[in-house]
């Protein structure tokens, strides 16, 4: 029987469900204030790509500084007013405007953006839950998420300019508000910021890990649900466990900035004047906010891991390889990004025993990285591979994985570590396996799941041109950073040209920056393709991508429930492409077994000791279900 057939399998399409019927609703509870997990998908991505388009604002206003340190442009005057007086960008500024990119791209975009969006479209979708376990907390953690932001950016308005003690904030920069101009109002704003944005990031974490573990649809127990809930799911724990820590460090710093306490301060001396603090320990601080912030590289890099796992298994038409070893693996990262967040801190004068004993958990999370390396490969490896733009997205987020991680064996090992923490080769590190590759996941789940978000397709040919233009631009961007670290090149500086050793630097550093720009103006293609598709694009079908996960068995057009009649049943793993003696090259999850067996299967189970009983049961399941139609 073609599987296509037997695509709604056995979903009785009953009446006696309210959730099929569309709710009169206003425009502010439908599209505003809604409690729509789809529609709060929404939000959370346009919110994010926003953000990022900031953040690449930014970015590209500090490479200008970096590549041109001694010319004026008029231009930034006019932008940006006080901040650019003279045409050039003042080193404060310059400062902030690191903060500030660096905050957005981790919290807002790779975090809010990439989890927000992903976790409240396919959790209850792929699982089979009507929406959320609390849809009014889900709506909470988007305004907060909202509200976070709007608080960020409004820093820019402030006096004397937003926050500016990079967007780790380690003190005292970030505890002693006269400090510089970035420590006043803007840090505070930074830290207010802060605190809402934990505060969306545990509502929604709670919510997902909620709907996971009690909303699955009656046979979707654990090792059939498709591995980008297994990665949202451990990303979910993740952020419920480190994000409070993060927030225990917060209130600490707000301490020493307003009451008078020192936590993280002792023996300072500003301007001159002995400060009245004693006996605190910025290291402190480090602990604290490296608790949060390595397992927050695994919070970012994590869903991206799972979107691309499942895109690439449909477009290479094969199932996944080493299921189970995806599974453990990630469950692996989850448990040991806890125990090495002291690599971030080698050069802190560290024990070297303690800096031995992170150096090796450090190594040993490599392993676990490398086996989903390893597996996403092996699936790739002979397949009948589509190159949709999801796929070539998902592609090259193995690629900056592979390069971005290879260099983070260097860092782990704590000798080199000393040599190259402060330099660009951190730079290079973390924005190839950590920031291209995150929003190449994203990218990849934004084309993948566009249908399923809006109803139609996104433009293929502008899809390919994004993708180029962006891979070739960050890795030109990028790559050259390495040896600029490893000539020394120290991150974090206004302009080189007071020292002699490095400005030999500054052509690369000319070309790293016309690289981002050119980086940047694809991403105009993708706002244009992105925007237009919404309301112009060819219209989507049920299942375009033949792919065999639960929401691709919803109606195309959203209603509340996500299902007509009863929430399908599943039978099956997700990954059932190209079976041999199907007919279709791919079986979705609520397809029986008994209505995809072969006579050679039957024939198999009579050679079986067993093989009488077997087939009996077989045979009987094939008649009540021939009974039921």
């Amino acid at each position: 029987m073609s599987t296509l057939a037997v695509h709604d399998h056995g979903v009785a399409h009953h009446d006696d469900h309210g959730h099929e019927h569309h709710h009169n609703q206003s425009f502010l509870s439908k599209y505003v204030f809604s409690m729509d997990h789809k529609m709060i998908a929404k939000q959370f991505l346009i919110t994010g790509i926003t953000m990022a388009v900031i953040a690449m604002i930014l970015s590209i206003l500090f490479r200008i500084q970096l590549a041109y340190p001694d010319k004026t442009f008029p231009l930034l005057t006019t932008l940006l007013g006080r901040f650019a007086p003279n045409g050039r960008i003042s080193a404060d500024f310059y400062l902030s405007l690191v903060t500030i990119h660096g905050t957005i791209m981790v919290f807002f975009v790779l975090t809010a953006g990439l989890s927000g969006t992903f976790a409240n479209l396919l959790i209850p979708l792929q699982v089979g839950a009507r929406d959320m376990a609390s849809p009014f907390m889900n709506m909470l953690s988007y305004w907060f998420f909202f509200m976070a932001s709007v608080v960020m950016l409004s820093s820019f308005l402030v006096q004397k300019g937003p926050a500016s003690g990079g967007w780790t904030i380690y003190p005292p920069l970030s505890a002693l508000p006269k400090a510089m101009p970035g420590s006043g109002e803007g840090m505070t704003l930074w830290l207010i910021s802060m605190v809402m944005f934990v505060a969306s990031s545990l509502m929604g974490g709670i919510n997902y890990v909620s709907t996971v573990l009690n909303m699955r649809t009656k046979g979707m127990d654990l090792w059939k649900m498709p591995l980008t809930i297994w990665a949202l799911f451990l990303t979910a724990i993740l952020g419920v466990l480190a994000f409070p820590v993060l927030v225990a460090g917060v209130v600490l710093l707000i301490f020493d900035r307003s009451f008078g306490t020192s936590f993280y301060l002792s023996d300072i001396v500003l301007n001159g004047v002995q400060q009245p603090f004693e006996g605190g320990s910025p290291i402190l601080f480090q602990h604290l906010f490296w608790f949060l912030g390595h397992p927050e590289v695994y919070i970012v890099i994590m869903p991206a891991m799972g979107i691309s796992s499942e895109i690439m298994s449909v477009n290479s038409r094969k199932p996944i390889f080493g299921y189970h070893a995806m599974v453990y693996s990630l469950v692996g990262i989850t448990v040991l990004s806890f125990i090495v967040w002291g690599h971030h801190m080698f050069v802190t004068g560290m024990n070297p025993f303690l800096g031995g004993v992170f150096m090796i958990t450090t190594l040993i999370i490599a392993v676990p990285s490398a086996v989903k390396t390893f597996n996403w490969l092996a699936t790739l490896w002979r397949g009948n591979i589509r190159f949709t733009p999801a796929m070539l997205f998902a592609i090259g987020m193995v690629s900056f994985f592979i390069s971005g991680g290879l260099t983070g064996i260097f860092l782990g090992n704590a000798a080199l570590d000393i040599n190259l923490h402060d330099t660009y080769f951190v730079v290079a590190h973390f924005h190839l396996v950590m920031g291209s590759a995150a929003i190449f996941g994203m990218l990849a789940g934004v084309y993948h799941w566009f249908p399923k978000m809006f109803g139609r397709m996104m433009d293929e040919k502008l899809g390919y041109l994004h993708f180029w233009l962006t891979f070739i631009g960050a890795y030109l961007v990028f790559f050259p950073m390495h040896f600029m670290g490893l000539d020394g090149v120290p991150r974090r500086y206004y302009a080189f040209t007071e020292f002699v050793s490095m400005q030999r630097w500054l052509t690369v550093n000319t070309f790293i920056t016309w690289a981002a720009i050119m980086a940047a103006c694809a991403q105009v293609a993708f706002l244009y393709n992105f925007i237009t598709s919404i309301f112009i694009g060819k219209k989507a079908t049920q299942n375009p991508w033949e792919s065999n996960t639960l929401e691709w068995t919803t109606p195309v057009e959203h209603l509340h429930g996500n299902w007509p009649g009863e929430i399908p049943t599943v039978y099956r793993w997700p990954y059932d492409y190209s079976k041999p003696g199907a007919e279709e090259d791919y079986i979705p999850q609520t397809v029986p077994f008994s209505q995809t067996m072969s006579s050679n299967q039957a024939h198999d189970f009579e050679d079986n000791p067993k093989g009488l009983e077997e087939l009996n049961k077989f045979t009987s399941t094939l008649k009540a279900n021939e009974q039921v139609k």
